[in-house]
């Protein structure tokens, strides 16, 4: 079997009285496309948050390439996320001073790559998700789906060992949605990297090769689709 290169283990997490999730357990290989469904307030974006280290989880613990990052530092865990992570959410988080082509080389000019490999990389990202005409422009200057890609390519212009991202088309289109989709499918079979997807959609949730199904803080299925992947 393949090392997991993203782990979560019997995971809990409490926000006051309000119980978020309750011994969740699960494992991604690297290439995996992995599915998080289930009904709103059912825990999975706490889920993805605690596999990110963005929090810490009141049990349990959470391992990426190999390394416990659940009982690291903040600064720690945020130098883990720059470095093994992308990051994808519903709205992109892209830096509204900063140009499209400058927000795609953020994660590289951050982890020491120089201005001039880290642009041709980041113009190569935006190609390859239709944007590269939209490199110069601000934010304000081009579409929430346009934007939306941008972000995609942001995280994965680093070639991470894992993609999180929770409900990444939630606001596009379908056919900027299927876009985003291929481009995570090509990273998984290209580079390996594992993703890791929050949805609601069926229709996303196809492209991956295992739904991890969630309900009332628990992980209560992980099955495997039938066939290949889209």
């Amino acid at each position: 079997m393949t090392t997991p290169v993203l782990t979560g283990t019997h995971l809990a997490k409490a926000f006051g009285a309000t119980t978020a999730l309750v011994d969740a357990s699960v494992a991604v290989a690297p290439g995996e496309i992995v599915a998080i469904m289930g009904p709103s307030g059912s825990g999975k974006s706490t889920l993805l948050h605690l596999l990110a280290g963005l929090l810490r989880p009141d049990a349990g613990t959470v391992e990426i390439a190999g390394v416990r990052i659940d009982t690291m530092s903040e600064r720690q865990r945020s130098d883990v996320r720059l470095r093994q992570l992308g990051f994808v959410f519903q709205h992109g988080e892209l830096v509204p001073e900063l140009t499209v082509v400058e927000n795609v080389e953020l994660p590289l000019r951050l982890t020491g790559v120089s201005a001039r490999p880290a642009r041709v990389r980041a113009l190569e990202a935006l190609d390859r998700l239709g944007v590269a005409g939209e490199a110069d422009r601000r934010l304000s200057e081009v579409s929430g789906g346009q934007a939306q890609r941008a972000a995609v390519a942001r995280a994965l212009v680093h070639a991470p060992p894992v993609v999180l991202a929770d409900e990444p088309t939630g606001a596009l289109d379908t056919l900027t949605g299927e876009l985003v989709l291929e481009a995570f499918v090509d990273a998984a079979r290209d580079q390996g990297t594992a993703v890791v997807l929050v949805t609601h959609d069926l229709r996303v949730a196809s492209y991956a090769s295992r739904d991890v199904l969630v309900r009332d803080g628990r992980i209560v299925d992980q099955a495997a689709h039938v066939g290949e992947p889209r």
